[in-house]
């Protein structure tokens, strides 16, 4: 159908309705419904409110009730304990060194024995002594000389920084560590000693009675190092001195039996001798010779030559039967009761072996002594001193407690603390 349209040929626009009348009306009970609920939402809305302030106004008092507990109250007892009831403390300091004679050759000032390369230091020593200085023996030392009870008496009520009387030894032992710190330089091999009292002349006393212990120990492993050095040099030397002896006893032995010096010259002089009855023996023949070519064979001259030859010969016989038997089964001397019914091959050839055994014994001896002489040197040049270059010092100003240090420490482990429980209660909750 189409749009009507009025005489000069426009569109007729129908009239607008209202928005209100085109809604369709609705029942007043209905009206009625509607404000009850918008009434309960907002009451439900204000309790819900409030309940969340009521949750959030405990958790806010926990907390803050957690850090005054944790931190502020500790903080500020510290503060005051640290600055109304803590005792001052003084200090004695000390500078000092392990060293040994070897690694301070060249040294011409104390600068170059703090030159010296740490191939030739001694920082076990060193250690040792650190293990020494904060030991119970120590601790039992310094006890005996100036009663530490008596020392470190808590003064007024200075009850945390004091040593309370009657304490077993290990607690003491944790309370001397805490009074007495000992720093050491590995690169210089330097010591730094610092021991706290409550007066600076006690201090000063005790550090000066530590460094002479601490002398008296290296002096103590210096001498047990020399000895032990020594010890086996030593011992060398008794068993060369005591094979040298029994060598000289031996051939001792062999010339009071066989009654003879020395064997070999005597074996030379008897082979001479030897030599020469043959000689006179070849002249003998000669003359023989000679004689029977002018004479007969019973002329009384030929008889002396042959009764001559003949006793020559016999004694060359001899001298050769007392040089050697000329057999292999002959007896030969081994030791100094053989030597009874032995020819002089048997008994040089023991004074032989004793001489080579004396000769052996004697260098033996002579390198013993060498290697003694040495261990000596050695040990001497390993010995170890206790090198002090700054004497216990006498403090004029108390430096401990330190007092902004501790409080500044009790803060931060409060607010440690603090954090940790909080963090642990918004856990909780919201795990809940």
């Amino acid at each position: 159908m189409a749009n009507p349209e009025n005489t000069a040929g426009a569109k007729i626009t129908p009239p607008k309705l209202d928005a209100a009348a085109a809604r369709p009306k609705q029942h007043p009970n209905v009206r009625i419904l509607e404000g009850l609920l918008d009434e309960s939402k907002k009451k439900a809305r204000a309790v819900r409110s409030k309940r969340n302030m009521s949750i959030l106004k405990i958790r806010h008092l926990i907390i803050i009730s957690g850090f005054i507990a944790l931190v502020a109250i500790p903080t500020t007892l510290a503060s005051l304990y640290l600055a109304f009831v803590a005792q001052d403390q003084y200090h004695s300091s000390s500078s000092f060194a392990v060293r040994s004679i070897g690694s301070t050759i060249g040294a011409s000032d104390i600068m170059g024995m703090f030159t010296q390369t740490t191939a030739t230091s001694t920082v076990a020593d060193s250690y040792i002594l650190i293990d020494y200085l904060l030991s119970e023996r120590m601790l039992e030392d310094v006890d005996s000389r100036f009663d530490l009870d008596t020392v470190y008496a808590p003064r007024g009520a200075d009850y945390f920084f004091g040593l309370a009387a009657g304490l077993p030894i290990e607690d003491k032992l944790n309370y001397w560590r805490k009074m007495v710190t000992v720093n050491f330089d590995h690169s210089s091999g330097i010591l730094q000693l610092q021991v706290k009292a409550f007066t600076p002349q006690q201090a000063q006393e005790i550090a000066s009675y530590i460094l002479s212990k601490s002398e008296q120990l290296i002096n103590e492993l210096s001498d047990k190092a020399h000895e032990e050095t020594l010890k086996l040099a030593r011992q060398e030397i008794g068993i060369a001195e005591q094979r040298l002896t029994d060598a000289r006893m031996a051939l001792r032995e062999f010339r009071d039996v066989s009654q003879d010096v020395d064997p070999v010259e005597g074996a030379k002089l008897a082979v001479k001798l030897v030599a020469g009855m043959e000689q006179e023996l070849a002249k003998l023949n000669a003359h023989l010779e000679a004689a029977r070519s002018q004479m007969a064979e019973d002329t009384p001259r030929i008889r002396v030559i042959k009764s001559q030859i003949s006793a020559l010969t016999s004694r060359i016989e001899a001298e050769k039967q007392r040089l050697g038997s000329g057999t292999t089964d002959a007896k030969t001397a081994r030791t100094t009761q053989d030597l009874i019914g032995s020819d002089v091959s048997g008994r040089l050839q023991l004074y032989e072996k004793l001489e080579l055994e004396r000769e052996f014994g004697e260098r033996t001896y002579a390198a013993a002594l060498a290697s003694l002489e040495k261990a000596r040197l050695d040990a001497t040049g390993k010995q170890r001193y206790l090198a002090v270059f700054i004497e216990p010092t006498l403090s004029q100003m108390a430096q401990y407690p330190q007092r902004f240090l501790h409080a500044l420490m009790v803060f931060l482990a409060g607010m440690f603390a603090w954090g940790m429980a909080t963090l642990i209660y918004y856990n909780i909750r919201d795990r809940a």
